[in-house]
C-alpha cells in the first residue's frame, strides 16, 4: 500500500503556502495560481493553519467580511497533519473521520507536502486496478 511519502514523490509539487498576515484575497489568488483548494498558512518554517476555498465561502462571504481580512482570522488553527509514513488507507480513514480534504505532511515538524482527497482516491484506484490485473493474469494463466 502506498504511503503519503510516495504520493508526494509522484506529485513533484511543493505545498502552496502563505504567511499568516496575508489577506484572504492573496490566499485565493495563490489557490487559483497553483490550482489547489487550500493553502498552508506558515510563520517562518512552522505550519500554523490551513485556509481553503470553503473557509472563504463560510467565514468571509457569508459573514459579509471583506476579502482583505487576514487569513489568520479565517484559517483553521487546529490542523490535522500526518507523518510521511501514513498509508493511503490511514489517510482516507482520517479524512473521513475528521471531515477534511487536505492533510499536511510533516517530517520532523517541517511541512513537506499536502495529500488531498483527490490524491488518496487516485492512489486507491491505482491499487485496485493493479490487484484486478494481477487476478486476471492469475486466473487466465498468463
Amino acid at each position: 500500500m502506498k504511503t503519503a511519502r510516495q504520493i508526494l514523490d509522484e506529485k513533484h509539487k511543493a505545498p502552496t503556502t502563505i504567511d499568516s498576515d496575508a489577506s484572504m484575497l492573496e490566499a485565493l489568488r495563490a489557490m487559483a495560481d497553483t490550482d489547489v483548494g487550500a493553502v498552508m498558512v506558515v510563520e517562518g518554517d512552522t505550519l500554523v493553519g490551513v485556509v481553503s476555498e470553503r473557509d472563504y465561502v463560510r467565514k468571509v462571504a457569508l459573514d459579509a467580511l471583506t476579502p482583505d481580512v487576514p487569513v489568520a482570522q479565517v484559517m483553521t488553527k487546529d490542523v490535522i497533519a500526518i507523518p510521511p509514513h501514513h498509508t493511503v488507507a490511514e489517510c482516507m480513514a482520517l479524512m473521513t473521520q475528521k471531515h477534511v480534504r487536505h492533510l499536511p505532511v510533516l517530517e520532523e515538524g517541517r511541512l513537506v507536502g499536502v495529500v488531498s482527497v483527490r490524491d488518496v482516491v487516485r492512489a486507491t484506484l491505482e491499487e485496485k486496478e493493479f490487484l484486478i490485473d494481477q487476478l486476471v493474469t492469475y486466473i487466465s494463466g498468463r
